[in-house]
């Protein structure tokens, strides 16, 4: 995917809740490629370059191990806001 498509799948995945600038979206995009964790193709676009970045195994690894602390730490935040009653 490209970047503009990146955001509006964010976009369209969220119903509008959630909304990326591609002026947010690039230079994580950029850090993303030198962490060797997003590979980048370049194609002509009606006279237009078009950098198409796609996951690399690392990045994958990396996106399952970030999910898995998001949730422990949503279940920690849980855990702290919402206590058993006790009867």
């Amino acid at each position: 995917m490209y970047g503009y498509e990146i955001t509006q799948k964010v976009k369209e995945k969220t119903n509008g809740s959630l909304s990326i600038k591609e002026g947010a979206l690039y230079p994580i995009l950029h850090k993303l490629e030198a962490e060797n964790f997003l590979t980048v193709e370049v194609e002509k676009v009606d006279k237009r370059i078009r950098k198409y970045y796609k996951i690399t195994e690392a990045g994958e690894q990396e996106r399952v191990t970030q999910l898995q602390a998001l949730k422990e730490y949503m279940n920690t935040m849980e855990q702290l806001f919402q206590p058993k009653l006790s009867y």
